[in-house]
């Protein structure tokens, strides 16, 4: 949809479920629903934003919730507060406060090495061969798994070979992980011979009354689904992931999602020694950004506000006394919850667009009086601060012989961490890179095809037999070989 048409249908639909009167603000002061209100349609507006949720909570109680724009941009569907959303990594909170109950439980230590509650060395495990080499893997903990101090890198197919690497001595520096918590997720599910799914539900969904959750696609999802749109707003559709992840896989809503904030700030369900574990700071951070989580730059910046990591949130410190915070971002998803601990005030933010992040500091600004976010750190540039958006190249499409399309059907990568899937849809090809939604390729030659919902572009590359033997992706910034697999 042309960025204008979404624009025209932004501020027309809205969902309440809890009225408010004012809300309390971190200073004292308050601020009215209706304000609010005029605070993000016009913010929305401005940084071109479908469609947002946001729930508001004082004294651990929500006192604000509310939806705004579209789920659905080019049907016209309204965002409300039953809509499903892909919740990325805000998945690895709802995740740590499961862990953190085992602990009290005494079924994991949060500082004994995770390999010892294995029944092989880890690295005979297929998903961690590429340890083998590199024993420092019997140093990680729980702990560290947990605060992203692992030494392993977010995904390991961002890696220049594709392999797991530790990259520091685990538990002396902070770098995010993704893969520290996949690692932890299978070692929760081999002590407990439980499926992560069933842990959490017990111990998170049914406790908190989370009904419309789940940490895979579920069928009754698809009577209210939100798609994501891209910087260009083009829409992505919505996050049908079919494997349960613990670093990311959860679908919510904001109506579940703010009830477990509320519930994490209370300290529902742990004890009080359990709960300072978690909001203890683990690592302190100085770096400047946080991604590319390997960067090495050091800045002062953010030592004011004490940036550091706990168990499964971020930490700093206000005025108004410690604040936890996670994000929760992919393609087309942009979410983000902040509570400062003392008044048990936060918010909580879930935006169906890549450009969501663009408007996350003028909303806490307005909305809580939090200027203390570690905006630069985070990466959000603000909507009136970002750079001109590079225009879209331009493709034309060509007409190709199915028999040549069929030459390109196939898997292509390194399976089973990366694995892209070429399948034939009619006179065109589609593309599905693990559990992501598959897009269709459109040809604008015999040997490269085009992306109909990003900037992806794939070339086929063959032998002198005409036999093909590799896909490469060219995303704008990186280009990607990838092998065909038998």
């Amino acid at each position: 949809m042309r960025r204008g048409l979404l624009l025209a249908f932004l501020l027309t639909s809205s969902a309440v479920t809890i009225a408010q009167a004012a809300v309390h603000r971190l200073d004292g002061s308050t601020i009215s629903p209706d304000q609010i209100d005029a605070t993000v349609t016009r913010l929305m507006k401005a940084g071109e934003v479908p469609g947002l949720s946001l729930a508001v909570i004082n004294n651990g109680k929500i006192v604000y919730l509310k939806t705004y724009g579209y789920r659905d941009v080019g049907k016209k569907l309204p965002y409300d507060t039953d809509t499903i959303v892909y919740a990325a990594s805000f998945t690895k909170v709802a995740f740590t406060y499961t862990v953190l109950q085992l602990v009290q439980d005494k079924v994991i230590d949060l500082d004994k090495p995770v390999y010892q509650y294995l029944p092989k060395p880890l690295p005979e495990y297929e998903n961690w061969v590429d340890l083998a080499g590199d024993t420092r893997w019997k140093k990680i903990t729980a702990r560290m798994l947990l605060s992203h101090t692992s030494g392993m890198a977010d995904w390991r197919f961002f890696e220049a070979d594709k392999k797991l690497h530790i990259h520091f001595d685990p538990g002396t520096r902070y770098a995010y992980s993704g893969e520290g918590m996949q690692l932890l997720q299978f070692v929760v599910e081999t002590i407990t011979k439980q499926p992560l799914l069933e842990l959490m539900k017990k111990d998170v969904f049914e406790p908190f009354g989370m009904t419309n959750t789940g940490m895979k696609w579920e069928p009754r999802f698809e009577t209210n689904f939100a798609s994501g749109y891209d910087e260009y707003s083009r829409d992505l559709g919505p996050e049908r992931k079919k494997h349960v992840l613990a670093a990311g896989s959860m679908l919510t809503t904001i109506t579940d999602y703010a009830h477990f904030v509320a519930a994490v700030s209370r300290g529902d369900r742990l004890t009080d020694k359990m709960r300072k574990e978690m909001l203890a700071p683990v690592i302190a951070i100085n770096y400047k950004h946080q991604f590319p989580e390997l960067e090495m730059e050091e800045t002062d910046a953010n030592k004011a506000i004490r940036l550091s990591y706990g168990l499964g949130v971020g930490l700093y410190w206000s005025p108004y006394g410690e604040a936890f915070f996670k994000e929760g971002h992919d393609d087309g998803w942009n979410n983000y919850f902040v509570m400062f601990e003392k008044p048990k005030t936060g918010i909580v933010i879930m935006a169906n667009s890549s450009n969501g992040e663009s408007i996350f500091k003028e909303l806490l600004e307005t909305i809580l009086r939090d200027t203390f976010t570690p905006i630069e750190w985070e990466g959000y540039t603000p909507y009136n601060e970002r750079p001109p958006r590079p225009p879209l190249a331009k493709h034309t499409e060509t007409k190709v012989e199915p028999k040549v399309l069929d030459k390109y059907v196939g898997k292509y990568g390194n399976p089973p961490k990366l694995v892209l899937v070429v399948r034939r849809e009619g006179d065109h090809l589609s593309v599905q890179e693990n559990e992501e939604e598959a897009q269709d390729l459109l040809a604008e030659s015999e040997t490269s095809f085009f992306s109909t919902i990003s900037t992806d572009v794939f070339t086929f590359e063959m032998d002198k037999d005409g036999k093909v033997t590799q896909m490469v992706l060219h995303d704008g910034e990186r280009t990607v070989p990838l092998s065909r697999v038998p």
